[in-house]
């Protein structure tokens, strides 16, 4: 079963998260809080990440690089979500592979998660 986790400091979006990606028969793991990204990401082995920009305590670009400069766990794919207006610089600078803005479409949101996955050979 395909792994997501998701990173969001909104519990209604981490509802509707999911509510969502297990319809689609993922398995979702969320988080509140990004200063831990490393233990949780090591704990659940996510194949897919969702990531908020704002998201306590260290924000998603701080959160990403951790991610990115760790040798075992660099190569996760991640989506970047946020209600800014410059999300595309944003995701560019937390070196995210995708993103979708706030209010998202979830149609679009679950055509680009299906994305990674078709990609993925594991």
């Amino acid at each position: 079963m395909k792994k997501i986790l998701i990173f969001d400091d909104d519990k209604s979006i981490l509802e509707v998260f999911t509510i969502i990606f297990a319809e689609n028969g993922y398995d979702v793991e969320i988080s509140e809080t990004s200063h831990d990204i490393i233990e949780r990401v090591e704990a659940f082995k996510p194949d897919l990440i969702l990531m908020d920009n704002w998201i306590p305590e260290i924000g998603g670009i701080e959160a990403l690089k951790l991610l990115r400069n760790h040798q075992d766990f660099k190569n996760i794919p991640v989506i970047y979500v946020s209600a800014n207006s410059d999300i595309a610089y944003l995701a560019k600078k937390a070196q995210a592979n995708d993103y979708i803005a706030k209010p998202f479409d979830l149609t679009e949101l679950e055509t680009k998660v299906e994305k990674f996955f078709s990609r993925s050979h594991n």
